[in-house]
């Protein structure tokens, strides 16, 4: 079975929900899922492009969307909030989900904020997405710019409250203060290899390092344009290299999935998601050659095997090792 640390889900049923459709999880994603083999994930509320103009705003809708889609979806879909509940879910065969936040913008300066998104559910969180705003810099900010007092107290509070703190979209810069405040494990749920692809939104080695250091682990990114930068490359096979990369730094049990698949979102989202200048089509470029949705992870888990890993390694990587991590931290 996978886990699935970072999806984009919530961000559909927003923009669904807007437009008056109900059930959407049971109508547009349950099935694909299932066929993947994906039994639970982190489910972010993400604020995307154009809405990001008004963070605040957006947060809401994202919150009153997921308020009104969960009844629906009871019998298939659980909310959980920690790992005794995420275990229940899956002794009764139920999808479960972790609320995450995909960048705090919405809470401006409030951190106090933290503690009400941690009463809707919410048990995972980064600074920023790729934005910089007040508490830290993301990959499309000043260069040297980092955390701020702001965004060091932030980062204090969400671990403080056992929460999974997630450097993903951070810059170089505001990486490393992260690395220099945290008092705990840290994770990049939805990362790849910057050696394999060497663009700002991927790890170095260094950073890999780090965050292992931490305690913490990585769940590795599917994202097309994170993977290759050459069209013929972007496949599957590349995929599974970056796992096995990132397994030859961090040790076989530090490495996870975080697919971060985006072909059901609208194109203003997925350009947006773009950190480089590509000249490529974005809807051809969010599809991964051999793993163009979550129903085709079984073709990752087949090019892993090839490339040496073992049924033990890619248990570990498909969902044992993101489960240790959530027992350890989300209490």
């Amino acid at each position: 079975m996978i886990f699935d640390s970072h999806s984009d889900i919530w961000s559909d049923v927003t923009v669904k929900t807007l437009r008056g459709e109900k059930d959407i999880f049971r109508k547009y994603h349950y099935e694909r899922l299932h066929k993947g083999g994906v039994e639970g994930s982190v489910f972010v509320m993400w604020i995307d492009p154009p809405y990001d103009a008004q963070p605040e705003l957006r947060l809401e809708q994202i919150m009153d969307a997921v308020r009104k889609e969960l009844p629906m979806c009871k019998d298939i879909l659980r909310v959980v909030h920690n790992y005794g509940e995420m275990q229940q879910a899956r002794t009764e065969g139920v999808f479960y989900v972790f609320h995450g936040c995909e960048g705090l913008s919405a809470i401006g300066e409030d951190i106090d904020q933290i503690d009400r998104l941690y009463d809707f559910g919410v048990r995972h969180a980064g600074l920023t997405w790729n934005e910089q705003n007040a508490l830290a810099t993301g990959i499309r900010g000043e260069e040297d710019r980092g955390l701020t007092k702001l965004g060091i107290c932030a980062l204090r509070k969400i671990q403080e409250k056992h929460m999974l703190f997630d450097v993903s979209h951070l810059n170089d810069k505001s990486f490393w203060d992260v690395m220099k405040y945290a008092v705990g494990p840290v994770v990049a749920t939805h990362s790849a290899s910057r050696k394999l692809c060497n663009v700002p939104r991927n790890l170095t080695d260094d950073m890999i390092k780090a965050v292992i250091e931490t305690g913490g682990m990585i769940g590795v990114n599917a994202y097309p344009d994170f993977i290759a930068s050459e069209t013929s490359e972007k496949t599957v096979d590349r995929l599974a290299k970056h796992i096995e990369h990132m397994v030859s730094i961090a040790g076989i049990d530090r490495v996870g999935l975080g697919f971060d698949f985006c072909e059901f979102l609208e194109d203003t989202s997925t350009s947006s998601c773009l950190d480089f200048q590509s000249t490529e089509n974005v809807r051809n470029s969010s599809e991964l050659r051999g793993m163009k949705d979550a129903s085709e992870i079984p073709n990752l888990l087949m090019a892993m095997q090839k490339n040496g890993f073992t049924e033990e390694d890619i248990k570990k990587i498909s969902c044992e090792n993101w489960h240790r991590m959530i027992e350890k931290i989300i209490m």
